[in-house]
C-alpha cells in the first residue's frame, strides 16, 4: 500500500512524486491521459515573478531559485533559460496599467523596471514594433520547455522509487470516516493515507462527493508554434490586458497563445477536437501579435492546438491540507500560471502530505477563502 497517491500528472504532480519519494514515502502517481497532457504540455512555460499576485509571489521567487538548479537536480536538460519577461503597454491607458504595476511590485523588493517609452522598451527588446508605448522588465523571469520539463521530473520521481501509471483515472477518492483511506480507478482500489488531489479542471468532480466546493472556470486559449526561425526575442512578452502572450522556444519556435474565452462543453465530456482552434481564430492571434512582433506574420505555422485552464474566482490556486477531509491534500485552480511555480509548488505540497509544516505561508490558498468570496472574479493572466 502506498504512503500517497497522487492524481494529476502536470508539472504539480510529478514534482510532488519527486519531493515525496526522496523523502522516502512510497508513492503512486495516476494520471488519466498522459504525463503533460492538459495544461502543463500546452501552456506557454513562462518562469515568471512579474505581475504575480503578492500572495504568490514569494513561491514564485522561491521556485526561481529551484529553476536554476533543475537541470542539475533533475540531471536533464529542461530548457531553462533566464532571459527576463516584458509585459508591454500598447495603449495610454495600458502604460497606467504597468506602471501602477511596475511600482507595486518594486515595493514588494521585486527587481521590477519600467521601461517609459518605445525606445527603451526596444533596447531590451529590438524585434517589437514602434507600437509598443512602454513595458515593464523582468530581468530574473524566463522560461522553459514545458514537456522536457515534466518528463524530467516524472523520471527522476522514478528514478527515487515512485510509481507513475498514465491512462489511469481517478474514478473517486475513497473516504471512511470522514478519512481519506485511496482511491478506486478502473483496475481497483487503491489504499492510501494520503491522497493529493492535482488534477486541473477535473479537481472538482473529484471534491464534490466529499463536500468540498471548489469554484472553479473552465477557459480555453489557443496557441500556435511557428517553424524555427532566426532568433529574435530572448524576453517572454505578455501585455497589459492579457489577451496575447509569447515566447521564443530554444530551438527558435515562437510559441504565441491567446487570450481566454469561455468553454461551452460540460470538462467531464471533453474531447481534443473541442480544443482545437479555428483558422479565424488564429488569423486574429497573428494580426494582434503581429502587430507589435513583425516576425509572427511570416514566419511559417507548425502546429495550433487549445488548451483548458483551472480559472479561480480570484485567480489564485487552493494549496491545502483539507481539515474537513483528514489525509486529503488539494492542489487546484492555478489559474493558467502554474507552471513558473511548480518546482516549488511541488515541494510544499510534498511538506503536507507528510503532515510537516511548509515553509511558505499557505494562508492565502485556503478552499474556505472561496466560501466567502465577494469580490468580482479575476480576469487571467497568462504568461507563466
Amino acid at each position: 500500500m502506498p504512503d500517497v497517491v497522487i492524481i494529476g500528472g502536470g508539472i504539480t504532480g510529478v514534482a510532488t512524486a519527486l519531493h515525496l519519494a526522496r523523502a522516502g514515502a512510497s508513492v503512486v502517481l495516476l494520471e488519466a491521459r498522459s504525463l503533460a497532457g492538459m495544461a502543463s504540455g500546452w501552456t506557454l512555460a513562462g518562469v515568471r515573478q512579474s505581475g504575480r499576485d503578492p500572495a504568490e509571489l514569494p513561491l514564485a521567487r522561491e521556485a526561481v531559485k529551484l529553476w536554476k538548479e533543475l537541470d542539475h537536480d533533475l540531471d536533464a536538460e529542461v530548457e531553462y533559460r533566464q532571459r527576463g519577461n516584458v509585459r508591454l503597454a500598447r495603449t495610454e491607458q495600458e502604460v497606467e496599467v504597468i506602471r501602477a504595476m511596475v511600482l507595486k511590485q518594486k515595493q514588494l523588493g521585486l527587481d521590477l523596471r519600467f521601461l517609459e517609452d518605445n525606445r527603451a522598451v526596444r533596447e531590451i527588446a529590438p524585434a517589437l514594433s514602434e507600437t509598443v508605448l512602454a513595458a515593464s522588465f523582468c530581468p530574473t523571469d524566463g522560461h522553459a520547455n514545458p514537456i522536457k520539463t515534466v518528463t524530467a521530473f516524472a523520471n527522476a520521481a522514478r528514478r527515487a522509487g515512485a510509481e507513475i501509471r498514465e491512462g489511469e483515472p481517478v474514478l473517486r477518492v475513497l473516504v471512511e470516516n470522514s478519512r481519506v483511506i485511496g482511491v478506486v480507478t478502473p483496475n481497483g482500489v487503491i489504499h492510501a493515507d494520503q491522497v493529493v488531489v492535482a488534477a486541473g479542471v477535473h479537481s472538482p468532480e473529484l471534491l464534490a462527493p466529499l463536500g468540498l466546493h471548489l469554484p472553479l472556470d473552465a477557459k480555453v486559449v489557443s496557441v500556435l508554434q511557428t517553424v524555427p526561425i532566426e532568433p529574435v526575442l530572448d524576453q517572454v512578452f505578455g501585455v497589459a490586458n492579457a489577451d496575447c502572450a509569447g515566447r521564443q522556444e530554444v530551438d527558435g519556435r515562437l510559441r504565441i497563445s491567446s487570450g481566454s474565452t469561455f468553454f461551452p462543453r460540460e470538462v467531464k465530456t471533453w474531447r481534443s477536437d473541442d480544443l482545437q482552434p479555428s483558422g479565424g481564430g488564429i488569423a486574429q492571434l497573428i494580426q494582434l501579435v503581429g502587430a507589435f512582433l513583425p516576425a509572427v506574420r511570416t514566419a511559417g505555422i507548425a502546429k495550433v492546438w487549445g488548451g483548458l485552464i483551472d480559472l479561480s474566482p480570484d485567480a489564485l490556486p487552493v494549496i491545502e491540507a483539507s481539515e474537513d477531509v483528514p489525509g486529503l491534500v488539494i492542489a487546484a485552480g492555478f489559474s493558467g500560471h502554474g507552471f513558473g511555480i511548480g518546482p516549488m509548488t511541488g515541494k510544499l505540497i510534498a511538506q503536507l502530505a507528510l503532515g510537516q509544516p511548509p515553509e511558505l505561508p499557505l494562508d492565502a490558498f485556503r478552499l474556505s477563502r472561496l466560501s466567502q468570496f465577494q469580490g468580482a472574479k479575476s480576469t487571467l493572466t497568462l504568461h507563466g
